[in-house]
C-alpha cells in the first residue's frame, strides 16, 4: 500500500516523492526571499536587537530596570509622604496591609488603622489592627509638600493616606518616617551612583586600554603594571580607606560625587584589559592597516574603526559592572563610610538596621535590601542577554 498522492517506483513499490495538495501560492517565495534579505542585509545592531528580544529573562529585567530608573524621575510624586515627614505617634509602626473588601463589601484600596499601646514590661511599642478604622486611599491628591528635584515646590502625589489616617505599607523607622517613601527617594541616589560611576570607568577603561592595545611596547607594559598594582589591593578596604579620606566638612552633594568618582576610578581596570586584548587582535587587520596607510590618525583609527567593531561587547561589560558599583555604595554607606544623612540611599537606610536587636524587633527595617537584590539580579540578567546578543551569528 502506498501513501496518498505519492508515486511509486516500479516493482519495489516504495514511494519516490510526494505531491502537496495545498494550493500554490505564487507570493510565498517572494515573502521568504524578503525575510532572508532582511536578515542578511541587517546591521549588527539590528541583529543584536532581534536576538536580545528572544532572551525573555533579559527583556523582563530590562523592563524592571526601566521602571526603576523611570521612578527616579518622579520619586516625589510616587512617594506617599515627603522624604523627612515624621509621625511621632507611629514610631516603629509595622507595615499596613492593603485591602479591597470589608465584610464582603467592596470598598476599594484601603488600610485598617492602628491602636497603639506601650508595653511597660518589655518597653516595646505594640500596634494592633483596628478593623473599625477604615482608611481609604486617595489618588491624585495633595499631600506633604516637597521641592521637585530641589527646584519646584509642589504637593501633588499619586497616592495619599486618608484624611487623618496613615499609609505605611512598609512600616516606619525610629523617627516615624515612612519606609516606602524613603526607599523611593533612595532609589534615585543608589541607581545614579552606578550610572555616573560606570561613565567614569568607561572613559578611563577605553582611553587607557585603547592606548595600551594600539601602541603596545612600553606603553602597554606601563599600563599593565599599573593595572596589576591596583588589582593587588583588596577592593573593599581600599574603598573604605579612600572614602574615609573625604573631608568631613564636605556637603552631602560633594560626598555623593566623591563616592561616585572613587567607584569609577577603581573599576576601570577590568574594562581596560578587555579593550587592550581586543585592540591587540584587531590592529593588524586589513581595514586597520588600510586606514593607517591612508593617513588616518591613531585617534581616528581607534575611535572610528576599532572600538565600533566590539562596542556591543563593551556595552555588555558595562552593564555587568553597574551592579558592583551599586553594591559598593551600599556597603560603604552601610558601614558609615559612604553617603550620610541627609542624603538618602539604600545603603544609608540599611545603616539604621545594624543593631541586631532592632532588626529582631522591627524586621521591616531590612526591607531596603530587597530593591538592592532585585536591581543586581536584573542587571546581571540584562548583561547576560546583551552578552549573548553581542554575537548574533552564534
Amino acid at each position: 500500500m502506498t501513501a496518498p498522492n505519492a508515486t511509486t517506483d516500479g516493482a519495489a513499490g516504495t514511494p519516490s516523492h510526494y505531491v502537496s495538495t495545498a494550493p500554490f501560492d505564487p507570493h510565498e517565495t517572494e515573502r521568504l526571499t524578503a525575510r532572508q534579505e532582511r536578515y542578511y542585509l541587517a546591521s549588527q545592531w539590528q541583529l543584536m536587537w532581534w536576538k536580545f528580544l528572544r532572551h525573555k529573562l533579559a527583556v523582563a529585567s530590562g523592563l524592571i530596570l526601566l521602571l526603576l530608573y523611570g521612578s527616579t524621575l518622579i520619586a516625589e510624586i510616587l512617594a506617599p509622604y515627603g522624604l523627612d515627614s515624621r509621625d511621632t505617634r507611629h514610631i516603629y509602626a509595622p507595615p499596613q496591609q492593603l485591602h479591597l473588601f470589608h465584610d464582603g463589601e467592596w470598598i476599594g484600596p484601603f488600610v485598617y488603622g492602628y491602636t497603639y499601646r506601650l508595653n511597660m514590661t518589655t518597653l516595646k511599642r505594640e500596634y494592633a489592627v483596628d478593623a473599625n478604622k477604615i482608611q481609604p486611599l486617595r489618588f491624585f491628591c495633595l499631600g506633604d509638600a516637597y521641592d521637585f528635584w530641589g527646584l519646584v515646590p509642589g504637593r501633588f502625589h499619586l497616592a495619599c493616606p486618608a484624611e487623618g489616617g496613615t499609609l505605611f505599607l512598609l512600616g516606619t523607622d525610629r523617627l516615624g518616617r515612612d519606609m516606602l517613601s524613603r526607599i523611593m527617594y533612595g532609589t534615585r541616589i543608589s541607581l545614579t551612583v552606578g550610572l555616573i560611576g560606570i561613565t567614569i570607568s568607561f572613559l578611563f577603561g577605553i582611553t587607557i586600554g585603547g592606548l595600551a592595545g594600539y601602541y603596545g611596547g612600553w606603553v602597554d607594559n606601563l599600563v599593565q603594571r599599573l593595572i596589576e598594582m591596583l588589582r593587588s589591593f583588596p577592593e573593599l578596604p581600599l574603598w573604605m580607606a579612600l572614602s574615609a579620606a573625604l573631608p568631613v566638612t564636605w556637603s552631602p552633594i560633594l560626598v555623593y560625587f566623591g563616592i561616585t568618582i572613587i567607584l569609577g576610578l577603581l573599576d576601570w581596570t577590568g574594562l581596560a584589559r578587555a579593550v587592550r586584548s581586543k585592540l591587540l587582535a584587531l590592529r593588524e587587520e586589513d581595514f586597520c592597516v588600510a586606514a593607517r596607510l591612508m593617513g588616518a590618525s591613531p585617534r581616528r583609527i581607534i575611535a572610528r574603526h576599532l572600538l565600533p567593531s566590539f562596542m556591543s561587547h563593551l556595552i555588555a561589560s558595562a552593564t555587568l559592572s553597574i551592579p558592583g558599583m551599586i553594591l559598593g555604595e551600599t556597603a560603604l554607606s552601610f558601614l558609615g563610610l559612604g553617603l550620610r544623612a541627609p542624603i538618602t540611599s539604600w545603603g544609608v537606610l540599611l545603616n539604621e538596621a545594624q543593631n541586631i536587636n532592632v532588626v529582631a524587633l522591627y524586621p521591616w527595617l531590612m526591607l531596603p535590601v530587597v530593591p538592592v537584590i532585585v536591581t543586581v539580579l536584573a542587571f546581571n540578567f540584562l548583561g547576560d542577554g546583551l552578552r549573548d546578543a553581542a554575537d548574533p551569528y552564534r
